[in-house]
């Protein structure tokens, strides 16, 4: 009965701003018919943007905090990201789950467990949210402490922005899982149009809050977790909108056991994943901190930029996920192959394309995160800095483009454990040892960044092998069936 009139009231509320969005029209993209190449690239694209829009809201913040505050401002807002990344990535990754069994489900016709999924994993990412923002909450300044963040100003401001962005974690977990949803069934454009409204806000708050009333890095935080809410309510809207598979009823927000089983099989190893990816970014990090303010400004100014590379070839292997998880329940096995060239061939382009331009562009891109009026030397040690990262990672990011493909490739075809075990090992054990061997006997910022291209490849070739290998398994063991019926 509670939880009934819960669900009145929250319809009651959401009636008129239902009013203003589009009714349901057909913008899904048809994965398991039609040419392969087309409808990857359909379905990359808005993804892409949205992904880019998404990264506007971190950078908006170190943008406006560098032109209107000073390095130690920077520095405090990019010491979070790495730590922020490792303590929401194992539960972000949980959508990963969702996506496969969207896909799967939606292949196979099987339309009740869509609906299922789509409640299961709201409701999930609502608790997940609040549970996560109350930890961030509690152990923020903690983490900062041990990461060995300087003391003074830039441990000061980046444990009051990490306390506010966990405020909003209940947003942040709601959009992830609700656009997931929607990319599980080949809507990519609204979670655009949604990112594009909510970045817009996000960029004139930040400006409000800082350059008006002075309120520095909590001013970008606010204005951060407000952008998020926004997309949230968004898309919670659209999905209680839809008339498709996907349509969401507040009234039937449950978790169902076997659903939930499916999302922790396929998504705990892709979180777990994406935590040892945190891990080793958190010790990098930790590595870069004993450099000093002006090396952690240019770093943090630096992975922004880099993070509109990953996030483009990040896009494309979810392209490759939700296009392997639908031809798989649709029994279409003669397509995956074909998907797995389509997207390894794009993302590697991609990679390479917006590497080299973020690589030649990266003086003035860099000039953009920096107060002109700070002291001449601190500028140019920023820039110097930021450009050794730039230099070393950009250019060979496509192969970390084409090990989330091959990852994505087998999590669509349901093999969760092989990536996440290859991943552990080639991502975090291989930096781990590279810090405390290469990096202990030549301690410069340029041997450090190396271990990112070089765990990149050894990652990626082997997971290559492994997609080969469950690829050979796969079509043996269809080729088999009709033999044995």
């Amino acid at each position: 009965m509670l939880r009934y009139r819960i669900g009145r009231c929250l319809d009651a509320v959401a009636a008129p701003i239902r009013r203003i969005l589009p009714h349901h029209v057909h913008r899904e993209i048809d994965m398991v018919n039609g040419h392969v190449f087309s409808n990857v690239v359909r379905y990359s694209i808005p993804l892409i943007l949205s992904g880019m829009l998404q990264l506007l809201y971190n950078m908006a913040d170190v943008v406006v905090v560098g032109k209107f505050e000073n390095p130690e401002a920077v520095a405090a807002v990019g010491a979070t990201s790495s730590l922020i990344t490792l303590m929401v990535n194992l539960f972000i990754g949980l959508s990963v789950g969702t996506s496969v069994l969207v896909a799967q489900f939606t292949g196979a016709g099987k339309y009740r467990e869509v609906q299922d999924t789509v409640h299961t994993s709201i409701t999930l990412s609502l608790v997940m949210g609040v549970l996560v923002g109350i930890f961030g909450l509690l152990m923020s300044h903690t983490f900062l402490v041990w990461m060995g963040t300087p003391e003074g100003n830039v441990l000061e401001g980046a444990s009051l922005y990490m306390r506010i962005y966990f405020l909003g974690m209940p947003g942040n977990m709601l959009y992830n899982f609700g656009a997931a949803i929607m990319r599980s069934v080949g809507d990519t454009k609204r979670p655009l149009y949604y990112l594009t409204l909510a970045g817009v806000i996000n960029i004139i708050l930040n400006i409000v809050t800082v350059a008006f009333f002075g309120m520095g890095v909590a001013g970008v935080a606010l204005a951060t977790i407000t952008s998020q809410y926004i997309s949230a309510i968004l898309v919670l809207l659209n999905l209680i909108r839809s008339h498709g598979s996907v349509h969401l009823d507040l009234k039937q927000l449950r978790i169902k056991a076997r659903i939930l089983g499916g999302i922790m099989k396929i998504g705990l190893p892709a979180g777990f994943s994406s935590v040892i990816f945190s891990i080793s970014n958190v010790l990098i990090q930790s590595s870069i901190n004993a450099f000093g303010a002006n090396a952690m400004a240019g770093s943090a100014s630096a992975s922004q930029l880099e993070n509109f590379v990953y996030t483009a070839m990040n896009s494309i292997s979810q392209a490759a996920l939700s296009f392997a998880g639908q031809n798989i329940g649709a029994q279409r096995y003669d397509r995956i192959a074909k998907i797995m060239r389509t997207c390894a061939l794009v993302v590697t382009v991609t990679g390479i394309v917006l590497g080299a331009l973020v690589t030649l562009l990266s003086e003035p891109l860099l000039h953009l995160f920096i107060n002109e009026d700070t002291d001449p030397a601190a500028i140019a040690d920023v820039i110097h800095n930021g450009q050794i990262r730039i230099a070393i990672i950009c250019l060979p990011y496509f192969l970390d483009g084409l090990m989330e493909v091959f990852a994505s490739m087998l999590r669509g075809m349901g093999s969760a454990i092989a990536p996440t075990l290859i991943t552990v090992v080639g991502i975090c054990g291989v930096r781990i040892l590279w810090i405390l061997t290469i990096f202990a006997v030549d301690h410069v910022l340029d041997i450090l960044y190396l271990s990112y291209p070089v765990s990149w490849f050894l990652t990626a070739g082997t997971l290559f092998v492994c997609y080969l290998y469950v690829h050979k398994k796969l079509m043996r063991t269809v080729s088999a069936a009709p033999a044995a019926a």
